[in-house]
């Protein structure tokens, strides 16, 4: 056996053959300490390397457990994030989001951030990390916020970006005032079938009533009481909720924009407080 029939398991499997060779590879550096360096110097890929990574493909397959919760980490721009099934793996789609998030608050000198929803916390540290702004960021799960807890720690930035058990606004104080809000909600509509991975990723992050737009709703509409004068609303967006979306923040919000991803589906909105 070697590498291109670990390969081989999972594209029979149904998982795309570039995403197999990279689990393959996130597989091999982090139980066999085996890089791309190695390969590029011509180190062998030995017999232990291959027994070791055939284990965690089969246990992978048995269950269609993601890799990212087999190796406990997950990359986003830039760094690495401790991920469990308590928190949502991190996803190429919410770099979209954190990208626009931080050029508006490098452009506009914004410096308090409420993130909602945090789950890993990989939103709030990537700001805190990036820009200048203090994120608080906030979930109802406590598994969550010990995982985001556990992130900020590895980053070093306990200071920049804190955390606070919380419904939605529901602990935050009247007083309490922030010059964006960030948020990727659960937005799948209840009812839709997913396929086998996400059904071990936390099910409260993923679902939501209202043909998946109850969380926009509702966070649209608390929004400006706590949002300081020109103060910014951005979310990532679920696919065909654009419209629905940009009408209820039209209500509260000036220039609302949306941005596509790169296969052209409507992936992040974002506007400015009213007057």
């Amino acid at each position: 056996m070697n590498i291109q029939t670990i390969i081989k398991m999972l594209t029979n499997a149904g998982i795309e053959e570039r995403e197999a060779k990279k689990e393959v590879k996130m597989l091999l550096e982090h139980f066999c300490n085996y890089s791309e360096k190695d390969e590029i110097l011509g180190h062998p890929i030995t017999e232990e390397h291959i027994r070791i990574i055939k284990a965690k493909v089969e246990s992978r397959l048995a269950d269609r457990t993601p890799v990212q919760y087999i190796i406990g980490e997950s990359y986003f721009m830039g760094e690495f994030f401790k991920v469990t099934p308590d928190v949502l793996i991190p996803r190429p789609e919410t770099e979209i989001l954190v990208t626009k998030a931080i050029e508006i608050i490098k452009e506009n000198g914004l410096k308090n951030i409420l993130d909602i929803g945090t789950g890993s916390g990989c939103i709030a540290c990537t700001i805190a990390n990036k820009t200048e702004a203090v994120v608080l960021g906030v979930d109802i799960s406590s598994d969550a916020l010990r995982i985001a807890l556990d992130n900020v720690t590895r980053l070093g930035i306990n200071n920049r970006a804190v955390f606070r058990k919380s419904d939605l606004f529901s602990k935050i104080r009247e007083e309490e005032k922030f010059d964006m809000i960030i948020s990727n909600p659960p937005y799948i509509p209840i009812g839709t079938e997913l396929e086998p991975e996400l059904k071990h990723e936390p099910q409260i992050a993923l679902f939501a009533e209202e043909n998946g737009l109850q969380l926009y709703r509702k966070i649209v509409s608390e929004a400006p009481n706590y949002l300081n004068k020109d103060g910014w609303l951005i979310f990532e967006l679920g696919i065909g909720e654009s419209e629905a979306v940009k009408a209820f923040m039209n209500e509260y919000f000036d220039s609302v924009n949306i941005i596509k991803d790169l296969n052209g589906i409507d992936r992040v909105i974002y506007g400015r407080l009213i007057g």
